[in-house]
């Protein structure tokens, strides 16, 4: 998917890119034809490349692509990023005691990007951070995380799943659970089992009016996707009240305002935010501190 945002009058217009780079870059093309001041989109991060080089300087590309490999390739990423949410957990992790942290998940896709940011975070925190290995994490010889007893004091997960399925390990050796996750709306289902997971998200206040209206309007509760698009819309609007829709306005100093929280572009595309720290429950989600700039 991919929309237009016209100098002319703030109105969009939808292409649909295929899911591949050249429907992407085709659609970016289409856009520019009709006079696009803004592009919003695409989704996926092997389509950004060709929608930039169409785009040729001469419009904002607003990615929600939550890949940060795309740091310096011409769009600014609207997605919330694996580094984003690794850096504002573990900070809190880091000052709440925990020195030794396990990482687990697949080594590709999301569960890569967050265990490279969480080597990355960790070091700059003076954390001892090591993959979870697979099997049964408290039987396996060795050293998993550079304690003595070869155990860490947290295990960072890249989805609720995985989570899940190490949960009574965890309570059972009083191991912190962490999550980074790529989405908002948890399964309420698993939070009993995952009760006392610390994760960094978007504060769940803002969202949960986004998905009450969406869900009343479509008929479907709303995913990050949903949300992402809405606030793209809603910087739109706050970009044509600055000013106009060029790069400068994009990146505006004091950012702006969304359901998946406050976001400031940067210079290389990047982005800041500010991710709430929560921690489940069986009765939901509840806010345990206040916004971490990631």
């Amino acid at each position: 998917m991919l929309a237009q945002a016209t100098n002319a009058k703030l109105s969009l217009a939808v292409y649909d890119t295929g899911g591949t780079p050249e429907g992407a870059a085709a659609a970016a093309r289409l856009a520019l034809k009709k006079r696009a001041g803004v592009i919003l989109g695409p989704l996926m991060a092997v389509e950004v490349p060709g929608v930039v080089a169409a785009a040729g300087g001469t419009v904002p590309v607003i990615s929600f692509s939550n890949d940060a490999n795309l740091r310096e390739s011409g769009a600014f990423l609207l997605g919330i990023t694996a580094r984003q949410s690794v850096s504002a957990i573990l900070q809190y992790a880091s000052d709440r005691g925990i020195r030794r942290v396990a990482v687990g998940g697949e080594d590709r896709g999301w569960g890569a990007q967050v265990r490279a940011a969480a080597e990355v975070e960790g070091a700059a925190l003076g954390l001892t951070v090591n993959p979870l290995p697979a099997g049964d994490l408290f039987t396996l010889p060795g050293n998993v995380a550079g304690s003595a007893d070869g155990l860490p004091d947290a295990v960072l997960m890249p989805d609720i799943a995985g989570l899940a399925q190490l949960a009574p390990q965890l309570a059972a050796k009083g191991i912190q659970p962490l999550a980074a996750l790529p989405e908002l709306d948890l399964p309420g289902e698993m939070f009993q089992q995952l009760e006392g997971t610390w994760l960094a998200a978007p504060d769940p206040a803002g969202f949960a009016n986004f998905a009450r209206q969406f869900e009343q309007r479509m008929g479907t509760r709303p995913g990050i996707i949903a949300a992402l698009a809405f606030d793209a819309s809603s910087i739109l609007n706050q970009m044509r009240q600055s000013g106009g829709l060029d790069r400068s306005a994009v990146l505006a100093t004091n950012g702006f305002s969304g359901v998946c929280g406050h976001v400031r572009f940067r210079e290389d595309g990047s982005a800041a935010r500010n991710l709430t720290i929560l921690e489940l429950a069986a009765g939901g989600i509840r806010k345990i501190a206040a916004p971490q700039p990631a």
